[in-house]
């Protein structure tokens, strides 16, 4: 990518110092100071340039079509310009017409540098600010806290129904596979005091 860049970059570089020679000889021959004549190859190619960057931008708006417009006038302008040049100085070997298509090259590279210099700076800034996404597979926590929670209210359940028969907390503990504490513990957020533990007679038959 650095290297795609830096690349265009000189050949953009390139195309625009032939195009500026060509338009500031032939803003002198028009009649403009030579002292300002090399303003105005600025001004030409110069909107190609910011045009272009302006269309890479507002890709997707609909106000790229003004960008666009400055964009083809531009770079109309700056090929018409830069050809005429070629017919102007006829100090050429070769045909006229050749010539005027040769001084053309330096504006349509400029056009199609410009482009591609926005579009690899465009993807790059892309790829440094996208997140990078990663598929996180998180257990169902609270699916199982959901079935803890029924099978403790189902052992509650059991547990006030044999504590209603007379049975005691050891009792009901290893009827229910629970320890004792926890059989405690069930009778205690219920009542809001400790369950007093008894025993009975009826304790060793319910142990059958």
């Amino acid at each position: 990518m650095v290297t795609a860049i830096i690349g265009t970059v000189f050949i953009a570089a390139g195309a625009f110092w032939l195009s500026f020679t060509s338009l500031t000889d032939l803003a002198r021959r028009s009649g403009i100071d030579a002292a300002r004549a090399w303003v105005w190859p600025l001004i030409v190619d110069g909107i190609i340039v910011v045009a272009t960057v302006a269309v890479v931008a507002l890709a997707r708006s609909r106000a790229a079509w003004y960008p666009w417009m400055l964009l083809i006038a531009g770079a109309a302008i700056s090929v018409a310009a830069n050809a005429t040049h070629a017919l102007v100085a006829g100090a050429t070997d070769v045909p006229i017409l050749l010539a005027a298509c040769v001084s053309a090259v330096p504006p349509l590279v400029i056009l199609a540098i410009t482009h591609l210099t926005s579009v690899l700076m465009r993807h790059e800034t892309g790829r440094a600010v996208a997140p990078a996404t990663q598929d996180v597979v998180v257990p169902a926590v609270e699916t199982l806290f959901d079935a803890d929670a029924a099978a403790v209210g189902e052992g509650q359940a059991d547990a006030s129904s044999l504590r209603a028969l007379g049975w005691s907390n050891s009792a009901i503990a290893r009827r229910l596979g629970v320890h004792p504490s926890t059989v405690g513990r069930w009778f205690r957020v219920h009542a809001g005091a400790p369950a007093v533990q008894t025993t009975t007679v009826g304790e060793g038959m319910s142990d059958e």
